[in-house]
């Protein structure tokens, strides 16, 4: 199994940036495509971005310009870099893992999830 933990969360104001961490443990997961999502309150959760096992991304169009993911094997982590935030950001984020698939939208499509990270953008 993959086990995942969620870092980097915090208050940050708008315009600002904010770099998320998901590490892995249990298992080396370069075979596994990662992806990364938000659920805000009352909200459903929602895709942000997703990246494959070689290197290629796909983004939420709310995000797309302005986050970008990355993976580093080596350490068993993937990134969520975040600029220009926006209140409208303001979530609990998610990474999660998935074995079967490349850059799947559908929280459905993964097979392993980290506990989640608080992010807060205030105006």
């Amino acid at each position: 199994q993959v086990q995942l933990v969620e870092s980097g969360g915090g208050l940050v104001q708008a315009g600002g940036s904010l770099r998320l961490s998901c590490a892995a443990s249990g298992r080396t997961f370069s075979n596994y495509a990662m992806g990364w999502f938000r659920q805000a309150p009352g909200k459903e959760r929602e895709f942000v971005g997703a990246i494959n096992r070689y290197g290629g991304t796909y983004y939420a169009d709310s995000v797309k310009g302005r986050f970008t993911i990355s993976r580093d094997n080596a350490k068993n982590t993937v990134y969520l870099q975040m600029n220009s935030l926006k209140p409208e950001d303001t979530a609990v984020y998610y990474c999660a893992a998935d074995f079967q698939g490349g850059l799947s939208t559908s929280s459905r499509e993964y097979d392993y999830w980290g506990q989640g990270t608080q992010v807060t953008v205030s105006s």
